[in-house]
């Protein structure tokens, strides 16, 4: 069986995405705190799919580097088309809601 998602290693960061070579034709951007960056970015990609799925051609991007705070969390994709502000809106709004920050750092690992 071949994988389905690509990682990317960058020195002290991480691509997770679909396609190669990894492209974002919108983003969103956030810092959370330390944890396991695989686990964090799959459980951000889950996510953002969930709420974006219906955007045409949208294949989902996670990029995590590392900073002092923890993980800068760089999330969105590729998309067919013109991106309408609707669909930058909707993916910040995945990254700052504070229950999936909450689930995600859970599922991560990250212990205070």
């Amino acid at each position: 069986m071949r994988r389905r998602w690509h990682l990317l290693s960058d020195g002290d960061s991480i691509t997770l995405c679909r396609h190669l070579p990894a492209r974002f034709d919108f983003a969103a951007r956030t810092v959370l705190p330390r944890g396991k960056a695989i686990r964090l970015a799959h459980q951000i990609r889950q996510d953002l799919w969930r709420a974006l799925q219906n955007v045409r051609g949208f294949s989902p991007v996670v990029r995590l580097e590392s900073v002092a705070e923890g993980w800068r969390v760089t999330a969105g994709g590729r998309a067919a088309g013109p991106v309408p502000a609707v669909v930058f809106a909707r993916a910040d709004a995945v990254l700052n809601d504070a229950s999936n920050r909450a689930r995600w750092v859970r599922h991560a690992g990250w212990r205070p």
